[in-house]
C-alpha cells in the first residue's frame, strides 16, 4: 500500500453503511484495515465499501472471541464499530475492554443518534437522522414534501466521513499524548455540521424556510435543473452575475433577465422562459454549446453514464475491480497515492492476520478447532 496512512492499523468491526464507508476511506488512504467479520456473513466481494481490507472471521459469541479482537487491538492504532450504545460492551469489546490492551488506541463509535441523548437507544436510519438536523426539511420542491437525498447526508457525508476524520484526528493526538480516546460520531451531529453554511444564511435572514424558494435549493432560475428535448436534464448553477450573463447570452434568452437576477418576484417567470428555451434542444446539443464554458452547466448523468464522461475518464474518477465499477479514492495526493484495493471474501486473511498480531500456530489451531475463528481459503 502507498497511501498517506501507510503504517497505521485499524480494526473494523463489520457492519453496514457508514462504518464500512469509513473503513473503505481509511483503507484507500493506505491504512491496514482489519475487518472483523461474523461467521456466515454475506460475501460482498464486489461491494466497493468492502475494498482494500484484510478480513478475519471471529465468532464473538464464543468464549474466546472477544479476547481475539482485544488482542488485535494491541498492535492497532484505532478500532471502529457501529453497534447501538452498549452492545460492544456486552460483547466484551467496548472501549474500556480494548483500551485496557492498548492505552493509545482510538476507539471510533458510529451511531445515528449518538451515544447519549433521549434517542440514543432507538432504531433509525439516515432519513430519520437528517430529519433532526434540519437538512431534510430544506430539500424538495416548492409546495411539495421533503425529498430524501439518497442516504448521502447521514450515512456517508455526516456519518462515515466524519468518523474517518475523527479517527485520524484521534490518532494524531495520541501520537503526542500517548493516550487514546473514544470518538462519538453521530449522524445527527454530522449532518448538522454539513448544514453550517445554510444555518449561516438563515442567521442573516438570507434563507426562507419554505422549500424551493432559495438560491441553492432549486428556487432560483440560475441554480436549478431543466429538461431538454430528448428527456435528458441539465444542471444550471450560474450564481455569479458574470457566469449568468454567459449562460443567458449563449442560450439566446432576453438580456432583460440579467437585470433582475436577484429579484425573487421574477424567478418564476424567468424560470419558465429558460425552461422553454432549453426544452427546444437535446441535452447533447446544449452540452456542445455550454459544457465547456463558464456558464456553469453540466449534463445530469446517471450511474451508467457518469463513469464514461470524458472528464471522469481522463482523471480516473472511477476504477474497475473484478469487472465492477467503483468510485475511485479521493482526494488525490501528489506523492503518496491512495489505492482502491480488492474486496475479498470474509475470513480470507484470518490466519495471516492473527500471525501478524502475535498468535502462534498452536493458538491459531486451537481457535480454529473451537470455531472461535474461521478461515475462507479462497474467494468465491
Amino acid at each position: 500500500m502507498s497511501g498517506p496512512l501507510t503504517g497505521y492499523r485499524v480494526v473494523e468491526l463489520a457492519g453496514l453503511g457508514p462504518g464500512p464507508f469509513a473503513g473503505m476511506v481509511l483503507a484507500d488512504m493506505g491504512a491496514d484495515v482489519i475487518r472483523v467479520d461474523r461467521p456466515g456473513g454475506l460475501n460482498r466481494r464486489h461491494d466497493p465499501l468492502n475494498r482494500g481490507r484484510r478480513s478475519v472471521t471471529v465468532d464473538l459469541k464464543q468464549p474466546d472471541g472477544a479476547a481475539v479482537v482485544r488482542r488485535l487491538c494491541r498492535s492497532s492504532h484505532a478500532l471502529i464499530e457501529g453497534f447501538r450504545p452498549g452492545v460492544a460492551e456486552r460483547l466484551g469489546v467496548g472501549p474500556d475492554d480494548c483500551r485496557a490492551e492498548n492505552r493509545a488506541l482510538v476507539y471510533g463509535r458510529m451511531t445515528g443518534w449518538g451515544q447519549t441523548g433521549p434517542n440514543a437507544m432507538l432504531a433509525g436510519h439516515d432519513i430519520n437522522y437528517i430529519s433532526l438536523s434540519g437538512a431534510l426539511a430544506a430539500i424538495g420542491p416548492t409546495g411539495g414534501p421533503p425529498v430524501a437525498p439518497l442516504n448521502l447526508l447521514g450515512d456517508f457525508g455526516g456519518g462515515g466521513m466524519v468518523l474517518a476524520f475523527g479517527v485520524v484526528c484521534g490518532i494524531l493526538e495520541a501520537q503526542g499524548s500517548g493516550e487514546g480516546q473514544v470518538i462519538d460520531a453521530s449522524m445527527v451531529d454530522g449532518s448538522s455540521l454539513l448544514m453550517a453554511m445554510i444555518y449561516g444564511f438563515r442567521a442573516r435572514d438570507d434563507w426562507d424556510l419554505a422549500r424551493g424558494t432559495n438560491k441553492l435549493d432549486g428556487g432560483a432560475p440560475f441554480y436549478s435543473v431543466y429538461e431538454c428535448a430528448d428527456g435528458g436534464f441539465l444542471s444550471v448553477g450560474c450564481i455569479e452575475p458574470q457566469f449568468y450573463e454567459i449562460f443567458i447570452t449563449t442560450i439566446g434568452a432576453d438580456p432583460a433577465l440579467l437585470g433582475r437576477q436577484d429579484d425573487k418576484a421574477s424567478w418564476s417567470t424567468d424560470r419558465a422562459t429558460i425552461a422553454a428555451i432549453l426544452a427546444a434542444r437535446t441535452r447533447g446539443e446544449w452540452c456542445a454549446l455550454l459544457e465547456h464554458t463558464d456558464a456553469c452547466v453540466a449534463p445530469i448523468l446517471d450511474l451508467a453514464e457518469a463513469p464514461q464522461h470524458p472528464h471522469n475518464v481522463e482523471r480516473g474518477t472511477f476504477v474497475a475491480r473484478d469487472g465492477v465499477v467503483h468510485p475511485g479514492p479521493a482526494p488525490r495526493f501528489s506523492r503518496t497515492a491512495p489505492v482502491a484495493g480488492d474486496a475479498l471474501a470474509p475470513g480470507r486473511h484470518t490466519v495471516e492476520v492473527l500471525r501478524d498480531s502475535g498468535f502462534d500456530d498452536h493458538e491459531i489451531e486451537a481457535l480454529l478447532a473451537s470455531r472461535t475463528i474461521h478461515e475462507e481459503l479462497q474467494d468465491t
